[in-house]
């Protein structure tokens, strides 16, 4: 099984920065990792270059460009583009425990998709974080909230958590991984969701439709999410008509996704 770490970014390369730099701390290694890059400048570009000549696996780039958030649109376009049989999604604003990708590919599932949860790293050490470029956390430092989600306890996580046909309201797209095949089962990302929101949540209610379960990866999978002000939400309620639609509906394939772009 080939896997593939796919990290989504705009226009924050000294996040990104941490997040590779973690990336290249990892116990088990990805085959490769792709960046999906929703229009940022040169800036982001010249980083991913530098990393590009002694990174540990194949670091790819994939870039469109800036109309405003087209999330939905760059995924689709660098799995597309992926040799991986298996998908593990990340944000450019999240730092990876040394153990993310060893304990989600130790815990892939057939007919299963997997979501974890994250750490917050508190705004008041921002500062500090990037002076200093940490990516190295444990229960006891400083600039962190939800920390008791930095326990890990694999064994105990396996044994509580079950998969299950549903869309859990603790799933987040910035620590999800799944089958390319269920992906592309369902057109993949729905591009009509433009703008920030529920592009995650509704393409695994269309693989839920599908018969894909849903596991959480509770006591592992760990991984800190950097603060940053809260993104334009004025196409939320757009995004939530068709999400709403796709439950009421069974909507398993969207109309406008990824097939386009498969071979």
């Amino acid at each position: 099984m080939n896997s593939a770490l796919v990290i989504s970014t705009y226009n924050w390369p000294e996040a990104l920065e941490l997040v590779l730099k973690s990336v290249r701390m990892q116990k088990v290694y990805p085959d490769e990792v792709i960046i999906a890059d929703d229009g940022s400048t040169d800036e982001t570009k010249k980083l991913i270059n530098k990393n590009q000549k002694d990174f540990p696996v194949p670091l790819k780039h994939f870039w469109h460009q800036d109309k405003g958030f087209r999330k939905s649109h760059i995924l689709n376009l660098a799995i597309a583009n992926s040799n991986a049989d298996y998908i593990i999604q990340i944000d450019g604003d999240c730092i990876l425990d040394k153990f993310f990708i060893k304990d989600h590919l130790h815990s892939v599932k057939e007919n299963t998709y997997l979501f974890g949860s994250r750490v917050n790293i508190n705004a008041s050490y921002i500062d500090k974080l990037f002076l200093h470029k940490k990516t190295k956390f444990n229960y006891f430092s400083r600039g962190l909230s939800k920390r008791n989600r930095l326990i890990r306890i694999p064994l105990l996580g396996a044994l509580l958590y079950r998969p299950k046909l549903m869309v859990s309201k603790k799933l987040r797209g910035c620590n999800l991984s799944y089958w390319k095949s269920d992906l592309i089962a369902v057109n993949g990302y729905n591009e009509d969701m433009v703008g920030w929101g529920r592009e995650d949540s509704e393409i695994v209610h269309r693989m839920n439709n599908n018969g894909v379960f849903g596991k959480r990866l509770k006591f592992k999978a760990i991984l800190f999410h950097i603060w940053h002000k809260n993104k334009p939400k004025d196409k939320l309620e757009a995004n939530n008509i068709i999400q709403e639609n796709a439950i009421k509906n069974f909507v398993i394939r969207c109309k406008n996704g990824i097939d386009k772009y498969l071979e």
